[in-house]
């Protein structure tokens, strides 16, 4: 986690801060799966991905395996996708 994200992250309720570490600590998951991992309800759980897409630490992408889902991950910081750009 970046310092900004640590800045983002403060002001966030606890539910969203957890769903940040599942994310962080078990790579991209669905709603479902962040359900499972966190023991929170799927109420929570939506209500801390909207908090954490607000402040752009978290992409959503389709979930391949059923396009119904999403597939939640945290967000590479700016500076790693400056970096990645220069090099190719």
């Amino acid at each position: 986690m970046t310092e900004s994200d640590g800045e983002a992250l403060a002001d966030l309720p606890p539910s969203a801060k957890l769903v940040y570490k599942v994310l962080e600590y078990d790579g991209p998951l669905t709603q479902k799966g962040i359900v499972e991992e966190s023991m929170l309800s799927a109420r929570t759980v939506r209500y801390a991905l909207e908090r954490l897409d607000e402040v752009g630490v978290i992409e959503e992408d389709v979930y391949f395996a059923d396009a119904r889902q999403n597939l939640y991950e945290i967000s590479e910081p700016a500076a790693e996708q400056a970096d990645a750009a220069v090099s190719d």
